[in-house]
């Protein structure tokens, strides 16, 4: 017979209303919850990462990120659409050529709390 684990339940039902309310209170929309459950995905791709880390250091155009990634420009291509489309990224046209940066500092933030993290 397999013996059941109860470390994570409580052995009362009995909830606590004043921290209900206040989470209630505290808790997000439910379109802001998902929207940034879908920005969270987008750091779920490690290309993705390493393009970002690319970007960390300069202004660059996709043959240079595929250059440095060692990968095609069409692979690199389609990871920076939604990169973009995320609004991480921006591009700015000089001539033939697109140079992708970051959106902003938040990302880079972002980056950085993560590897804080995982580094404890």
């Amino acid at each position: 017979m397999k013996k059941t684990n109860h470390t994570d339940c409580c052995e009362t039902t009995e909830t606590h209303a004043d921290l209900l309310k206040k989470v209630a209170e505290d808790m997000p929309e439910e379109t802001e919850l998902y929207d940034l459950a879908e920005l969270f995905k987008i750091f779920g791709d490690s290309t993705r990462i390493r393009i970002l880390f690319v970007l960390f250091e300069a202004e660059v155009c996709v043959y240079d990120i595929a250059e440095a990634l060692n990968m095609t420009q069409s692979a690199i291509s389609h990871q920076l659409r939604i990169l973009k489309q995320s609004r991480l990224i921006k591009g700015r046209r000089e001539g033939k050529h697109i140079f992708y940066s970051l959106a902003d500092d938040h990302v880079r933030s972002i980056i950085a709390e993560g590897r804080e993290h995982i580094e404890e």
